[in-house]
């Protein structure tokens, strides 16, 4: 028998406290060893204590786990390229082009201005019974007296139109005309001037006729009157007296009452605008170079839409201290807060949708340069030592720093100058 099948046929080692070894299979897995594979298995090392046994288990054990991360250390070596060469360091990766690239575009380029608006009806005007208003409004109705009473008044929000009764004294009806002359006279036969005309313009456009429209009152317009005071319920005269209508310059639309039926007639009555909606805004003198009456604008409503507006009134720079009167000790104060009024006309009514008053932007047009070269600002790189260049990409894949001269910046956009710049160019842009 050889001495490995001896080794084979040993008892198994008892450890103390009776429980026998567990076997050692090494024996059979000891060729996987170099050295231990080519010596035979000795009969003394079968005598060994169990422990020494364990102990040369480990030490294999730790070899094998040396040698695994070592060729895993090899292994990492090689994938970050140390092994390239036997002197020379790892090649270097070639330069990478821009993340992503925009085009050099030939444009107008329009600076502007954005300044706060407000979306509304135009600032109100009183209409008062028996006199004309500082906004060139004749108020309606007789002198006030003890028997004259209020006795009808529209809704707020309401729209007046030519002939639409303004209110009602005593059942009278005080209708709306349109003009620019309030009737600040009485007008009968013989009368002449603009106030007849702009009567006798109202009378023909309410279907009544018998005279000529033209600057002379007639017996004709008399007896057309008096068909229209018929219609009012008012005394058949034949002449007209201050009060009789209000005059408007077109449609009104009813802002705030002053008064109410059973009132006594006299003072305010109401306040009106006109009815198509405007804008209105207080602008910074130093931008009033921008406007001028006839010019557009641009207004961005709270919802992100725009529509386009004309400048159609520009007032008097004027401010706080001087709106109030002033005061002791107030000289020189609030001319930091002086502002210009201006009003914009919103062709396109439609375009507002359904704000009635609301604050708004106004974009005003600043500066224009026609025919120019530009690029979105994140293209612009900026040079060591100062100035810009734009990043442009070659046919390998890395790129050339182009320096450009800047000009107009507007909307995320800004003008370039420079050799080799042209339109259609690709330039690197952030991704």
């Amino acid at each position: 028998m050889t001495t490995q099948e001896e080794a084979e046929h040993l008892p198994a080692v008892v450890e103390p406290g009776g429980a026998p070894a567990v076997p050692d299979d090494d024996a059979e897995r000891a060729p996987a060893v170099a050295e231990e594979a080519a010596q035979p298995a000795a009969a003394e090392d079968t005598d060994r204590p169990t422990a020494d046994r364990r102990k040369r288990r480990i030490r294999r054990t730790a070899v094998i786990v040396v040698i695994a991360i070592a060729v895993a250390a090899a292994a990492g070596l090689a994938a970050t390229g140390a092994f390239s060469g036997d002197d020379g360091p790892a090649t270097a990766a070639a330069p990478a082009g821009p993340a992503a690239t925009t085009k050099v575009q030939r444009m107008t380029l329009t600076s502007t201005e954005t300044v706060d608006g407000t979306l509304g009806h135009g600032k109100p005007t009183a209409v008062t019974t028996g006199s004309a208003s500082a906004s060139g409004q004749s108020g309606g109705g007789q002198a006030a007296a003890d028997s004259e009473f209020i006795t009808w008044v529209p809704g707020e929000g309401d729209t007046l139109k030519r002939g639409d009764t303004v209110y009602r004294v005593n059942e009278r009806k005080v209708p709306l005309l349109y003009g620019s002359v309030p009737l600040y006279r009485t007008l009968e036969p013989g009368s002449e001037g603009s106030d007849v005309r702009m009567l006798e313009r109202n009378l023909a456009d309410l279907g009544y006729d018998g005279f000529d429209v033209d600057d002379e009152y007639t017996s004709g317009t008399a007896q057309a009157v008096e068909e229209w005071q018929d219609d009012l319920n008012a005394e058949e005269t034949g002449t007209v007296r201050p009060g009789d209508a209000v005059v408007a310059s077109g449609a009104r639309r009813v802002a705030e009452l002053k008064t109410s039926p059973g009132a006594v007639a006299g003072g305010e009555v109401l306040t009106w605008t006109g009815t198509e909606r405007i804008v209105s805004m207080d602008l910074d003198p130093q931008h009033e170079d921008l406007v001028k009456e006839g010019s557009k604008a641009t207004v961005r409503l709270p919802d992100g839409s725009n529509v386009v507006g004309k400048v159609t009134d520009i007032g008097t720079p004027a401010n706080d201290a001087a709106a109030s009167g002033g005061g002791a000790g107030g000289e020189g104060q609030g001319a930091d807060e002086a502002t210009l009024p201006v009003q914009l006309e919103i062709d396109d009514q439609k375009k507002l949708g359904r704000y009635q008053a609301a604050s708004v932007d106004v974009i005003l047009e600043a500066d224009s340069r026609r025919d120019v070269l530009a690029v979105p600002v994140n293209a612009l790189m900026a040079r060591p030592g100062g100035g810009y260049a734009l990043e442009v990409p070659k046919a390998d894949g890395s790129s050339d720093m182009v320096p450009v001269e800047l000009g107009m910046f507007a909307s995320g956009l800004v003008e370039v100058k420079g050799s080799g710049i042209k339109e259609g160019m690709s330039v690197g842009v952030p991704k």
